[in-house]
C-alpha cells in the first residue's frame, strides 16, 4: 500500500499561513514541507513550482474573501447593510485579515498581485456601494461612504490611537453606524 499524499489543499493552507505570518518571501518549499512534516517531494505532484502555488494560494484567497463571502450573505440573507456588515466581518476575520494585508504588501511590488487585488477589492465596493444606495441616492455620497467604510476596515488595525472611555470595536461599530445607515441615530431621509 502506497503512502498518503498530502492534500493540495494543506500545501495552499500552509502558504496562505506563512503569507500571513512572513509575507511572501516566507513561502518556500522546504520551509513549507518541514511545517507539514513531510517531504518536499510531494509538492511537485501538485504544483509545477513555487510560483503555481503562489497562484493557487491567490485563488484560494480571492474566492474565499469574494465568492464564499457572497455567497454566505446572500444565503444568510438580511438587510443590504446587514449584508454589507457581515461581509466586513467575514473578509477580515481572524484567519482571513492577515492574509490580507499580506497580499496588499505583496501588491506593492508585484503587477499581477496588485491587478488581482484591485479586483477583489472593487467587488468588494461594488457591495458597498449597493447597501449605501438603497438610502442614498448622490453617487459622490455613496463612493465616499463606501471607501471611508472600506478603509475603517483595512485601516483600523495599523491605527494605534486610543480611544477615550471606548474600545476600538465600539468606536468601529459607530463608524460602520455613520456609514452604513441612513441618518444615525436618526429617521430615514
Amino acid at each position: 500500500m502506497g503512502a498518503l499524499r498530502t492534500p493540495r489543499e494543506k500545501w495552499v493552507e500552509a502558504g496562505l499561513e506563512a503569507l500571513a505570518s512572513g509575507g511572501v518571501d516566507a513561502v518556500r518549499i522546504e520551509a513549507l514541507a518541514k511545517s507539514l512534516g513531510v517531504t518536499k517531494g510531494g509538492f511537485y505532484g501538485y504544483f509545477a513550482d513555487r510560483d503555481a502555488l503562489l497562484d493557487a494560494m491567490l485563488d484560494t484567497w480571492e474566492r474565499e474573501t469574494t465568492g464564499d463571502v457572497l455567497e454566505r450573505i446572500e444565503r444568510e440573507g438580511g438587510d443590504v447593510a446587514d449584508k454589507a456588515r457581515l461581509a466586513g466581518r467575514l473578509t477580515f476575520s481572524e484567519r482571513l485579515r492577515p492574509i490580507d494585508l499580506a497580499v496588499r504588501d505583496w501588491a506593492r511590488r508585484d503587477p499581477d498581485v496588485a491587478d488581482r487585488l484591485r479586483r477583489v477589492d472593487n467587488v468588494r465596493m461594488e457591495l458597498l456601494r449597493e447597501a449605501i444606495g438603497t438610502f442614498c441616492d448622490d453617487p459622490d455620497e455613496i463612493e465616499a461612504r463606501s471607501l471611508l467604510a472600506f478603509c475603517a476596515a483595512i485601516g483600523s488595525q495599523f491605527l494605534a490611537a486610543d480611544h477615550p472611555g471606548r474600545t476600538r470595536a465600539e468606536v468601529l461599530a459607530r463608524a460602520s453606524d455613520l456609514l452604513l445607515n441612513r441618518v444615525p441615530g436618526g429617521p430615514a431621509r
